[in-house]
């Protein structure tokens, strides 16, 4: 039976992301492995890597060959401009 709400994935990388927030994943932290994650969330390992995908291509999360992935350098102040609606270029404009 299928829960009602956001598909699986997007609960996970959500999941992630006020990780990165809160720091519970700080500073380049690494993250959980596929099948760590997905045997602790009780999911398929794909469904991870999907949640994994989005972060990755937001730019949130790193990989780091033959290690694993890892927190990006200024994930959690990236995300935080982006979540005001801000750019880098408001940031500097003149007041």
């Amino acid at each position: 039976m299928r829960q009602p709400g956001p598909p699986i994935y997007l609960r996970i990388r959500d999941g992630i992301v006020a990780g990165i927030l809160d720091g519970s994943f700080g500073g380049e932290a690494p993250l959980p492995s596929v099948r760590a994650l997905a045997g602790a969330e009780a999911v398929n390992p794909l469904t991870v890597s999907k949640a994994y995908q989005d972060l990755q291509a937001a730019g949130l999360v790193a990989a780091k060959k033959g290690v694993g992935l890892y927190v990006a350098p200024g994930a959690r102040e990236r995300f935080r401009i982006e979540r005001l609606g801000l750019t880098p270029a408001d940031l500097f404009a003149d007041a």
